[in-house]
This record gives structure tokens, C-alpha cells and sequence, in this order.
């Protein structure tokens, strides 16, 4: 990945991701949470996040809930790795106030009206298992989306990675995304997908995406197909997409990943033992580690090992205790020598 300048992520429905952590617990109990944490969140700003604990600079844009903008503004400052905290000005009423933090992520949200969205997590460690609570999104309107239009043109210049990541609005502001979309493009920027559905399909179909990221679930639904979770059947259906797209990253959850150029197909997984914590946003740091290893190396199946990495250190609570080097020295992946058959 030659000459970036940054890397942006973008998300549209922000919200507040709670985690409530039992050692135990059955659908009916009535039980103490035995530890919990709440934090600014959604796929866009985990791959900020994930950015940053690689040591890599980044902007997190995109939409913001005015109602809570000074509860998040706290919650920012409390966070480690977050740098310059700057809320976009809103059009009307006073501006937001700015707070000068210390790390790799300069914030630059749009506020617009109304209060984000707020997720739980219920992580049962005994039973190694979860369960995923997920609420709408309230912060989309034409108004909005021009909003921030309006604010990325000063964000985003040439060889710029514009990174579109979680929910995204439906039918009705689909054009107003796309066009948000084609600017940045336009722009010269590169033009990264982690999202699903009419919204992963319609951004596709503009020849503009240069990274995609579905899971086996999401492949399946974009090429309206079933396909068989194994490396070389992945590989094959995602091949039909390299017209349109210029990498397709497919996370696999604990079967680890393939990424799918022109060039071929690179499979990989982690192959040491660790005590996985937590699932959520393990594929938010996958991309944010691939973009890393694809900034650093032009070998996609390095890129493919970093991506691996950062993700496995994310499931196992690694995020919040080591450092990247630690993490990148210690977890162990395995990427296919050779690449994956494409025939």
C-alpha cells in the first residue's frame, strides 16, 4: 500500500458497546455481573482502535449523537490510545468543546441530532459462549449523511484509505451513502467495505471498493449462493468478485481467514493455544491488522499473518494487556505457503 497519507474510518451507526462478563449463567438467573465495561464503539471505531495498538496513525469520522456527545467526549478521555478528540462543528447552535488527548487516533465526528445507539453483550466465560443484543440506528438523514459529506472533503485527499465499516442506512439513503462513497473515490482515495447486505452489494457494484471484508455469511448473501466454509471453495467464489473489487478479505471466525487477489489466495490460522475472552470485534481488528500489514509489506500473505495476529490477540484480551510486539512475537500463525488453488 504505497504512498497513504492516513487511513479513515468512517462509521455511520456509532453506538455504545456494553460488556457484561458471568462466570456461569443460564437463560432466567438473576446474577451479580462479575465484571462489565462500556465504551464508545461500532466496527468503524474498533478498526481505529486496532490501528492505533499497531502503531498506526488514523482518523475515526463519521456520525455522532449530539444528546450524548459530552458523555462519549468523557468516556474518550478515558480510554488509552485516543488522540486529538475533535467533534465536527454542527451548523447550528454552539460549537462542541475540544479535548487534546494522547495516542494514534484523531477523532473527527460529525454531531448531529439525536442520541447513539446503545449494544449489549452478555460473555458467559464458563460456558464459552455469547450472546450479541443489537438496537437500531437513530443518526441517519439526508440532512446528516451531507453533513458529513461536507466534512470528509477536508478530511480526505489523495491516497487517503477511506474505511466504510459497520451498519449502514437502508434503501432510502442509499444514494446519499454511494455518493459519499464516489467523492472519496473520486479524490483519490482507496475505498475499504466492512459492511453487509443491499449496502456491501451496492458499494461493490460501483468498481470502486479496493478492500472487502465479509464473513463466510456475507459472502454467501453477496453472491447469492451458497458456499462451502473450506479455503479453496472460498477462494474460487470470491475470485468472482476481483472485477469489481481488488482484495476480498473473508473472515472465518476461530477457522482463521483467506484473502483473494488477482494475484491468488492466501488461507490462515492461528495454530497456538490461548483462552479466547471475547469474540467482539475480533473482525474489526482482523481488517485493521490487514491494512497495517498491507501499508507495511506488498506480500499479501504477511499481510494476512499481521491481520491473524491482531485479531487472536483481540479474542484473547491481549488488546487490553500487551503491546503489538509482544502480542506480534508471541501468537503463532500459520499461512499457506502456497496459494490457495483458484481453478
Amino acid at each position: 500500500m504505497k504512498k497513504t497519507s492516513k487511513i479513515i474510518t468512517v462509521g455511520l451507526c456509532p453506538s455504545w458497546d456494553t460488556v457484561c462478563r458471568f462466570d456461569g449463567i443460564e437463560w432466567g438467573e438473576h446474577k451479580l455481573v462479575g465484571s462489565s465495561s462500556c465504551r464508545p464503539a461500532g466496527k468503524a471505531l474498533n478498526i481505529s482502535r486496532a490501528l492505533a495498538w499497531v502503531g498506526e496513525k488514523n482518523t475515526a469520522a463519521g456520525l455522532w449523537g449530539r444528546d450524548d456527545y459530552e458523555q462519549m467526549r468523557k468516556a474518550m478521555r478515558e480510554l488509552r490510545g485516543l488522540a486529538p478528540l475533535e467533534i465536527a462543528r454542527p451548523r447550528r447552535g454552539p460549537p462542541p468543546t475540544r479535548e487534546f488527548l494522547t495516542g494514534l487516533v484523531r477523532v473527527k465526528m460529525t454531531a448531529v441530532e439525536g442520541a447513539t445507539r446503545r449494544n449489549v453483550t452478555v460473555v458467559d466465560t464458563l460456558g464459552d459462549r455469547e450472546m450479541h443484543l443489537r438496537f437500531p440506528c437513530g443518526l441517519v438523514s439526508r440532512k446528516a449523511l451531507s453533513q458529513l459529506g461536507d466534512d470528509l472533503k477536508a478530511i480526505v485527499k489523495r491516497n487517503s484509505v477511506c474505511v466504510f465499516a459497520g451498519l449502514m442506512p437502508g434503501s432510502k439513503f442509499l444514494p446519499e451513502l454511494l455518493r459519499i462513497v464516489e467523492d472519496c473515490s473520486g479524490r483519490g482515495a482507496k475505498i475499504v467495505a466492512d459492511t453487509y447486505g443491499e449496502a456491501l452489494r451496492r458499494i461493490v457494484d460501483t468498481g470502486r471498493a479496493w478492500v472487502i471484508k465479509p464473513n463466510v455469511k456475507e459472502l454467501q448473501e453477496l453472491l447469492g449462493e451458497q458456499v462451502a466454509d473450506k479455503p479453496a471453495s472460498l477462494a474460487k467464489a470470491a475470485r468472482r468478485l476481483l472485477d469489481k473489487v481488488g482484495i476480498v478479505l473473508i473472515s472465518r471466525g476461530r477457522k482463521g481467514a483467506v484473502v483473494v487477489t488477482r494475484q491468488g489466495a492466501w488461507q490462515g490460522r492461528c495454530v497456538g493455544r490461548g483462552r479466547v475472552l471475547s469474540t467482539v470485534g475480533c473482525g474489526d481488528y482482523l481488517l485493521g491488522g490487514l491494512l497495517k500489514g498491507l501499508k507495511d509489506t506488498p506480500d499479501v500473505g504477511s499481510a494476512l499473518e499481521v491481520a491473524l495476529k491482531v485479531a487472536t490477540a483481540k479474542a484473547w484480551g491481549w488488546t487490553e494487556e500487551k503491546t503489538w510486539g509482544q502480542a506480534r512475537q508471541q501468537i503463532q500463525i500459520e499461512v499457506g505457503s502456497e496459494q490457495v488453488s483458484l481453478s
